[in-house]
């Protein structure tokens, strides 16, 4: 990429992708979008310097931004109300199905249990690459994974919608 005419072409083509891996890693939209956008701003500057395709090196950003944010505490800031609305806002779902219910027993896993498991199957990375964007070796990635889909097959709530 030795100019930057083809960056918009590429953030309007990947933006999807791009989104869906950081609300995997966040669990909030307002959250990912703004982890994509910050992302997108670092890979500005940096796009002279990127060879081949550039949504690998995206990724490393996005895993690292997330992580630096995590590790900041960043995204613990909440906005309390004094009343409850009646009904969910604009964008709020109701959390329903199989899906749903994945992602919010995925959201109780620990940061680096989700980030392994976004990774290896939301993302399909094989485990040595997720062992680079985490900047862990691939044992570490193996029983990150390990340690997350154990958690998975004994969360209350995905034990009980087995049951019902």
């Amino acid at each position: 990429m030795a100019d930057r005419s083809d960056y918009q072409a590429f953030v309007a083509s990947r933006w999807p992708r791009l989104l869906r891996l950081a609300y995997l890693l966040t669990q909030d939209w307002q959250s990912a979008e703004d982890l994509v956008q910050t992302a997108l701003v670092k890979a500005w500057f940096a796009w002279p310097r990127v060879t081949g395709d550039p949504e690998p090196y995206l990724r490393k950003i996005i895993v690292n931004t997330h992580s630096s944010w995590w590790r900041r505490a960043w995204r613990s800031r909440e906005i309390t109300s004094e009343a409850v609305p009646d009904r969910p806002g604009p964008d709020h779902t109701a959390h329903t199905g199989e899906r749903d219910l994945v992602w919010d027993a995925l959201g109780r896993l620990p940061d680096r249990q989700r980030t392994a498991v976004v990774l290896r199957f939301y993302e399909d990375l094989p485990e040595a690459q997720v062992a680079e964007l985490m900047h862990c070796s691939v044992g570490t990635v193996k029983s990150q994974t390990s340690r997350a889909l154990a958690k998975l097959r004994v969360d209350p709530a995905v034990l009980t919608a087995q049951k019902g």
